[in-house]
Formats: structure tokens, sequence, C-alpha cells
């Protein structure tokens, strides 16, 4: 077996971690699922590499190549473990974090719970400085007052601070000389800035940033520090890179610089993988859907490429609202958490409406079927329950799961709501599919899409399982499921190119800018960018790929629209093709534009990428089609009232072209398929099952409302 070829894609979740293993001189991949160990993730996921190494004969010596992808630091932000943060500011701006925009995200809420600011009153300080709107340093930041405020903070136990002047975007003098002096006279504090991890105008999203920055990154700094001595401790000398939201990755000391970068990690790298499995089956038009053990997540893939936002929101106070979390601008694959998980609770309210998450028994205890002390009912019991999932061959067979426990867990409620157990159990998987097919079915629309213009593609270990009910519900006829779904985010690292995102705010009219000085700061950032994809990727100089955009509005609007642009040098030649774009752009967003008016460019932003790997990844089929059937299970049919012996495929056993009727269950390693009656499923030439939903399939009878209700 030669050395040095094989990739290492290591994602952690809220339940499993995911491990994947790339021979990138064949393209062929093996994987293996470990329960994540939430109090130390490093150990279950280099558990897990060993195991996979050790199955597959492996040596670890040939690993040329780590990528990781954590939830570490989105879960140190929901469950608020980050480290004591402070925030030094501009005088008379302490509470910008407090004020926020003054919107109530329900407006009838009388006890409404808004988001508390990671860094209470008492450790948010100013000192007396000041940048002007257009960059003039007016007041140089004074050493021995800022010295005077971070040792305050300090003897209050702050060993991270944020740094958030005024207009630092503008002119970062007084942000970096403070980063100097506090680097000089505390050096154990960790210090970020506004003017290097959010460098863009409005004050609350760059301070909430910022500060959010400052919150994870003396947890990134160590996490990072100890994944890498543990990988070579293992034998791996290989380097480690880290994904970011934005669908690239990059080297361990930019993700330590500004951590924030990132939260979306492991769903960024799952919408990655949906787009490069729709691609290569022939679909442009996808939404990806990943359901893992805690969260369900749907990225909208059109024309081949994951749509990317610049916002998004950390730590809603309620799960599904717009507006009920933190802030967070930085660029991101548009992903929405549109529902719960394996581990998401049942329960009744107090009208006896059944309800499920977002509360979620997560790994430890885990669901009731586990056998690890959980005894609340979950999804994962109730799936269990119909018969969607083999108790022997869960997780791979990595662990069994207990039927009779998750009955257990079930009855008290079934008992209370005048259900038989399995009926119970089918409101659950009900009431969790039309949670998700909701949510879906708003975000698509408020981009401007039907959903019926999209097929709908699976991973996760709980995708397969829900993801022809919710398709069924969201009006798409299509789904795809490609193989290995259950591990399509680990999958979707070793994929993502190496990417890096930057910013500059300018505020200045498209009509009378001066076309030099904008190319001059076009370039800046590009320069900026490649460097850190050269240090990433040596060899990358030569392919790299640099995309322009720009937050444009018309003057007098309080918001913008990020424009993409065409690439450069820009001249005045160039005022045609910008006011176009945005034209086109602001057409499609709004459905018109004014006839005239002054044009504002905003901000500007480059994404500069290179491709981390020439291979592409292949499935490999050893056995005969004609063997595939693996035998029958009993498969609960809402349209029955009634257990049903289907029969169960063996995902590695089919071959292209083959055809499924439903119902039916395909299984592998990592996930499992329900081909739901009156359904077919055909293997295409990719190994990527496509299953054909009826154009009015039967909804599931009364049986399934009245569980539901």
């Amino acid at each position: 077996m030669n050395t040095k070829c094989y990739a290492l894609g290591i994602d952690i979740g809220g339940t499993f971690t995911d491990i994947v293993l790339f021979d990138t001189s064949s393209g062929q991949c093996v994987s293996h699922k470990e329960l994540t160990t939430p109090a130390e993730p490093h150990v279950g996921a280099l558990r897990g590499v060993q195991v996979l190494v050790d199955r597959e004969s492996i040596a670890l010596q040939s690993i040329d190549r780590v990528v990781h992808a954590t939830t570490l630091f989105t879960n140190a932000l929901i469950e608020r473990k980050g480290m004591k943060t402070g925030l030094i500011t501009t005088k008379g701006f302490r509470d910008t974090l407090e004020m926020a925009r003054e919107h109530k995200y329900e407006l009838f809420d009388l006890h409404i719970e808004l988001p508390k600011p990671l860094v209470p009153r008492q450790l948010r300080l100013e000192v007396d400085e000041r940048v002007g709107p257009e960059g003039t340093l007016e007041i140089a930041i004074d050493g021995a007052e800022l010295t005077e405020q971070v040792q305050a903070l300090v003897e209050q136990g702050v060993t991270s601070v944020a740094i958030v002047f005024l207009h630092a975007y503008a002119n970062a003098a007084n942000e970096q000389a403070a980063r100097r002096i506090i680097k000089e006279v505390f050096p154990d504090v960790f210090v970020s800035i506004s003017s290097e991890v959010s460098p863009q105008i409005r004050e609350y999203e760059r301070t909430s940033t910022t500060v959010a920055n400052a919150y994870v990154k003396p947890l990134a700094d160590g996490y990072l520090d100890r994944m890498t001595e543990q990988l070579a401790v293992l034998g791996i000398e290989a380097p480690l890179f880290m994904m970011l939201s934005n669908g690239g990755l990059t080297h361990v000391d930019e993700a330590k610089r500004v951590p924030i970068q990132l939260l979306e990690s492991g769903p960024a790298a799952g919408a990655l993988a949906g787009a490069f499995f729709g691609e290569r089956s022939g679909f442009q038009d996808i939404l990806a859907f990943d359901m893992g053990g805690t969260t369900a997540k749907l990225a909208v893939v059109n024309k081949g490429t994951p749509l990317i936002t610049h916002r998004f929101e950390a730590s809603r106070e309620k799960r599904l609202t717009e507006g009920s979390g933190l802030p967070i601008s930085i660029s991101t694959i548009e992903l929405i958490e549109i529902g719960a998980g394996g581990g998401s609770i049942a329960k009744l309210d107090e009208l006896s409406l059944l309800k499920v998450g977002p509360e979620s028994a997560g790994s430890a205890p885990g669901p009731a079927c586990y056998g690890r002390g959980g005894i609340q009912p979950t999804v994962t019991d109730a799936n269990l329950v119909l018969g969607l999932l083999d108790p022997v061959a869960f997780a791979g067979g990595t662990m069994s799961i207990d039927q009779d426990k998750a009955e257990a867990a079930i009855r008290p409620l079934a008992e209370k709501s005048g259900l038989t157990v399995p009926e119970l159990a089918w409101g659950i998987h009900s009431v969790v599919n039309e949670n998700m097919a909701a949510a879906a079915r708003v975000h698509i629309a408020e981009r401007g899409y039907h959903a019926g213009k999209f097929s709908l593609l699976l991973t996760g270990g709980g995708g397969p399982l829900h993801g022809c009910e919710i398709a069924r519900r969201l009006g798409v006829t299509q789904v795809l499921c490609p193989p290995g779904a259950g591990v399509a985010s680990a999958m979707g690292l070793l994929m993502a190119p190496a990417r890096i995102d930057r910013m500059v705010s300018l505020g200045w009219k498209l009509e009378s800018l001066d076309w030099k000085e904008l190319e001059g700061a076009f370039q800046a950032i590009e320069t900026d960018a490649a460097a850190v994809i050269e240090s990433t990727l040596p060899q990358a100089k030569q392919s790299m790929v640099k995309q322009r955009a720009a937050d444009l509005r018309f003057a007098g609007q309080g918001f913008e629209i990020v424009t993409d642009l065409p690439g450069g040098p820009y001249d005045k030649n160039a005022y045609d093709c910008i006011r176009d774009a945005f034209i086109k752009n602001y057409t499609r967003t709004f459905g018109q534009a004014p006839h005239a008016g002054e044009i504002e460019v905003i901000n500007i932003r480059v994404a500069v990428s290179a491709p981390s790997s020439g291979k592409a990844l292949s499935v490999e089929m050893s056995i005969s089609g004609e063997h595939a059937i693996r035998g029958t299970r009993k498969l609960y049919l809402a349209g029955r009232n009634a257990y049903a012996s289907v029969p169960v495929y063996e995902r590695a056993a089919l071959l292209p072209n083959q055809t499924i009727a439903g119902p039916a269950i395909v299984q592998e390693a990592s996930s499992t398929l329900i081909v739901p009656e009156g359904a077919s499923a055909q293997v295409d030439a990719s190994f990527t099952l496509v299953v054909q939903l009826k154009q009015s399939a039967e909804v599931t009878g009364v049986e399934e409302r009245k569980a539901v209700a």
C-alpha cells in the first residue's frame, strides 16, 4: 500500500462523530461512526480514527491530510460555556450590546426573552478614544487608561478581551495599538479586535461578532492545540486543516486567529456534499437536507452552488425564530435549522398536544433505546418502534439499541393520549417531519424560490429516515440519497476547497467614486486572502480563483444586498456592468427596482479559493444486485394503521439501474433509507438512489391526524 495517500475527515456532531478516510489515489472512501464524547470531544474522535484504521488495516503514516469540523464552538455559545470575556469600547458605547436593535422578534409576547449579551455590564468598560466616520484619528488611545481598564477586568477573572472602537472599520490604528499594549502588559490575555474580526459598519452587529469571537477564542486555542498534539501522539504527522462556515478550509493558525469563522463548519460541509452528489447525478437545483442526532439543517443549492450569506444568528432564544439570537457577521453557507434530530425529546404540552424538541438527549444519556440512562421518549425511540431502524445494525453495528426500552419510554405518553404505542410513535415521527417541512417551506419562499423546483438530497443519519415524508409535504417529487449518506458531512470536508473571505467597509457613491481607489481596495483584500490560501496549500498558487462582490444599496436605504461582480481590474468602464448586476439582483430580490437613484457601495468583498484535491470521490460496490435483499422487517404503515413485512435491501449490494418498489428499507452502515408505499427508487450510474414519489401520494389517513392531534 502506498504511503501518504489518505485524507482523513473528522466531523464532530452533537451525538455522533463521523470519520471518513479517502484514498486519494483510487478515490475510494471508508467510514466509521463513533459516539461523541461531549466533555472531551477529541477523545471520541481519536478513538474512532483508531477503530477505522485498525479495521481497514491502514497505516497512520499514510494519512497526508486531516480536515476537521466541530460543533464545539457553536455549543459553547448556545450553552454559554465560553470563557469569561470583557469588552473595551469607545466612551459612551458601553451599552451597545444591551440596546441591540431595539427589536422584539415576537411583537405581542409580554414575557419575551431577549438574547442575553455574552458580556455582562460590569465587564463592559470604556476608554476615551475616537475615530471619525471617514477614518480620521481624532483622539489617540491612552495606554495608561487602557491598562487600568484591562487590569480591572483581569481582577474579575476575565481571560479574553474584545476591543470594539467606533468606526474602527475605517481606521484600525487605535484598535491595533490597544492590542499591542494589552499583549505587552497582559501576555496571557486573549485579544480580539473588531477591525480584524468584522471590519464593517453597524456597531451592534460588529460588537456582537467580535465579542462572540473573544468568547470562544481561548476555547478554540486550547482545543486546536490539543487536537494537533493528540493526532501527532496517535502517529498522524499530516497537517490539520479546519473547515470554515463559508464552505472552505484553512490552516489551524488562521482558525485560531478568528475562530468565529468555524461556527457552522459541519453543516457547511454537508451542503458541499449535497451539491457534489447532486451534480454528480445530474441535478443542479438541490435542497440539501441533513439530519443528525441533535439538529436538522437545510441548504439551498441553486445551479450547483450553495447560497452564501454574510450574517446569521447564533444561540437563539427560540430555535426557529429569526431575531431571537446573537447576530454574527461572517461569511457562511446559508443554512437554516429546520428542526430537531434523533435525540430530540417528545412531550405533551399543557393542552395535551404532542411537541417534539428543541430539548435533546444528545449522546449522554442519549435516547432511551441506547440503554445509557435516558428515559424520555425521543425521535430515535419512535423510529425504532416503527421499524425504521435495525436494533442490531444501528450505527454500522457499533452499538445495539433496545426496542423494549424505547417502547417503555413512549408508553406513558401513549396512555395519556389514548393511543397505542405505535400510533404515538408515528405521531412523534409525523410532528417532527411537519415541523421541518414547515420551516423549510418558509425559508425557500423567502429566497424567492418554490420547493417544487428542487430535488431533496438526504444526508446525515436521520435524513434518509425522514426525507421522503418531508419531500411529500413540501411538494417535492424527487428525492436523492447518495451512498454513505450518514457520513456525508465528513465526506464534504474532503471535497472542500481552501477558501478565505475578506471584506472592508467603504461607504462610497458608485457615481462619483475614484475607480483607482476602488481597484486598490479590492486588490488589498485579495492579496491578504491569497496569502492565507498559499500558506494553507502552497501548491495552490496557480489554481486560485478570485470572486468579487459588493454590498450595494440605493442612496437613502437602510440596508444593502450582496451582489456578485465581474472580475477586475476596474476603471470607469466598469460602471455599467456593476450597476446592471445590482439592478438585476435587486429586481430578483424585491420584484422590481427604481428607475433612477444613486447607488452606494457600502462594503466590498472577495472570496479566494483553490481546490484541495484533484481526485473525485468514488464508490466501490462488490456484491451482485441479485443478492441485495437481506430479509424482511416489520414496518409500521400509517396508511394501514398496521405493521407489514417489507423487504430490507443491503445498500452496498445495489447495482446501477436496479429498481426498488416501496414500501422498502435500504440499509447501510451509516444510515437507513425508507422508500414509502407507492414510491419507487432506482440506482443511478453513480450509485445514488433516486426516489420518485407519487404526485398525489395519500397523506397517511385519519390515524396520522389523530396521532398528531
